[in-house]
């Protein structure tokens, strides 16, 4: 069944329909509460950032047990939600949902790449569903058209903190992979208006 078919029928899916329909589909569909949502494509930016993203994180795991994937592994947030998120990494082993291997249920940290199209529902219902998954470490929300990375961190189950990063020589420690990343590498060859920004990597 097509994206555009999923998409606009009212009717209620399971999530053993939806994932085998899914499998048949030539796009990609979410799944929000019984109902099947269209992904949003990808722009110019959002490739490069999560290519950026990919690329700085993937090369300081090299030596630690950990997996990261990129725009196509799903990953199930409760028994309601199943999300695409743009890049997602696993510390330790990964568990999934049956023997297909692609719909993941213990990410580590995540994250989403926003635009004002999809930001309501990445910083409402889908943070709310990260925040409460017990894998979950930190949840990271870059924004697609400017300089800015809002990144929780989870203290305990009821506590995290919450810090903005906006400028291109900040850097944010993602303490539950080990790992450093800068606002200029994420931010790499992406253009807001007539600015590119410059790759200046962490050692």
């Amino acid at each position: 069944m097509s994206e555009k078919n999923l998409s606009q029928t009212d009717k209620n899916y399971s999530v053993e329909e939806y994932q085998k329909l899914e499998r048949r589909s030539a796009s990609k569909n979410e799944f929000f509460d019984g109902k099947v949502l269209a992904k949003s494509a990808s722009n110019r930016a959002n490739n490069l950032i999560a290519t950026n993203i990919t690329i700085a994180v993937g090369s300081r795991l090299q030596g630690q047990k950990c997996e990261i994937y990129v725009n196509d592994m799903r990953v199930q947030l409760n028994a309601k939600h199943i999300s695409y998120p743009d890049v997602v990494i696993v510390s330790g082993v990964p568990s999934f949902s049956d023997n297909g291997y692609d719909t993941l249920l213990n990410p580590t940290a995540v994250f989403e790449i926003f635009s004002k199209n999809t930001s309501f529902q990445d910083k409402t219902e889908k943070l709310e569903c990260y925040l409460a998954m017990g894998s979950v470490r930190e949840y990271l929300l870059v924004k697609e058209d400017e300089t800015r990375v809002e990144h929780y961190f989870k203290q305990n189950p009821k506590q995290w903190i919450y810090r903005i990063y906006d400028t291109r020589e900040d850097v944010i420690s993602i303490e539950s992979i080990n790992c450093k990343i800068s606002l200029s590498e994420i931010y790499a060859q992406v253009k807001f208006g007539q600015t590119e920004m410059k790759s200046q990597s962490v050692n």
